[in-house]
């Protein structure tokens, strides 16, 4: 076999980080080592992997076939190089989620997994869903747990939980006295809402969209306790998941305002690469995360365990 698992190392860097130097800095290699260790590898197997303009890589048809079967192998590489060292196969895993789930889900379940595999190296990466959906079509992470739609032609998309968006103001705001509000009442409203491209904002868009030209959007934020301190504050109403929402409606810090016009009922997803080899970590998070939610409606109904 002529070519190395660091050579492989190297392909998979450069492929994701589209730069010789940027991937060096990742390995921990000098820009020389990593780019020699790319033209050997073209080299040895007589063939080239990577159009090349200035500076900046790209893969070609070619690599774009090896990249997913170099991921794969170097995932095996490390489930045997784990075994050896008597980690039982649970070596790294690297999960995405997007905000709802990475504040009020994730770090449980990331918790309750390393109890169980204390050796394990986990990384958790919370961002909005486009960002998680190109982290994982990139290979950058292993899993994506996402709370908006994903048509990503290379990920496999699976269905975890349902969730629901809801309506919400301050105790003393108008709205709270009434309890619900129709569309008419909605569009004379200052909107508090997530940005552009998180889940959150896309089934709320998707719900209002026949409506959305009349809406006042005073402010986008990327977090979801910064839309609830914004609406404590009486900047305006939201709509974010009743999970993120149940011990503020619990305290009466918030209240809700039920909406039977809107549907704002959507789902949590798994996401993962469809050429992603899955690895014993990878298969039993997700077996963690579903036995998580067995027998639950929605993820507002979620028992939250103590983590010891």
């Amino acid at each position: 076999m002529r070519f190395t698992l660091r050579q492989l190392q190297v392909f998979v860097a450069v492929a994701q980080h589209q730069s010789v130097s940027r991937a060096a800095g990742v390995l921990a290699l000098s820009q020389s080592a990593a780019s020699t260790s790319i033209t050997e590898l073209e080299r040895q197997s007589s063939c080239q992997l990577f159009d090349r303009a200035g500076k900046r890589l790209s893969l070609n048809a070619l690599g774009h076939q090896l990249l997913p079967q170099a991921v794969a192998l170097l995932d095996q590489a490390k489930e045997i190089e784990d075994l050896l060292n008597g980690k039982s196969g649970f070596g790294s895993l690297a999960v995405g989620a997007t905000l709802t789930i990475g504040n009020y889900l994730a770090t449980l379940l990331i918790g309750s997994f390393m109890q169980v595999h204390p050796e394990s190296q986990v990384k958790l990466h919370v961002q909005n869903t486009a960002h998680i959906v190109q982290q994982v079509a990139h290979y950058e992470i292993d899993l994506g747990l996402i709370e908006g739609d994903c048509n990503h032609p290379d990920l496999e998309v699976q269905p975890w939980v349902e969730d629901e968006l809801v309506v919400f103001c301050a105790p003393q705001h108008p709205l709270a006295k009434i309890g619900h509000a129709d569309i008419e009442q909605l569009s004379h409203e200052a909107w508090i809402l997530r940005e552009q491209g998180s889940g959150t904002r896309l089934t709320f868009d998707q719900a209002m969209r026949h409506h959305r030209a009349n809406l006042n959007i005073r402010l986008e934020l990327e977090h979801t306790e910064a839309i609830k301190r914004a609406v404590e504050s009486g900047l305006g109403i939201g709509c974010i998941s009743r999970l993120a929402l149940r011990d503020a409606f619990r305290r009466g810090s918030l209240v809700p305002v039920e909406t039977p016009a809107l549907d704002l009922s959507r789902q949590f997803y798994f996401i993962w690469h469809k050429q992603k080899y899955q690895t014993s970590a990878m298969r039993e998070f997700l077996e963690l995360c579903r036995s998580f939610t067995a027998g639950v409606r929605r993820s507002d109904e979620i028992v939250l365990p103590t983590i010891a």
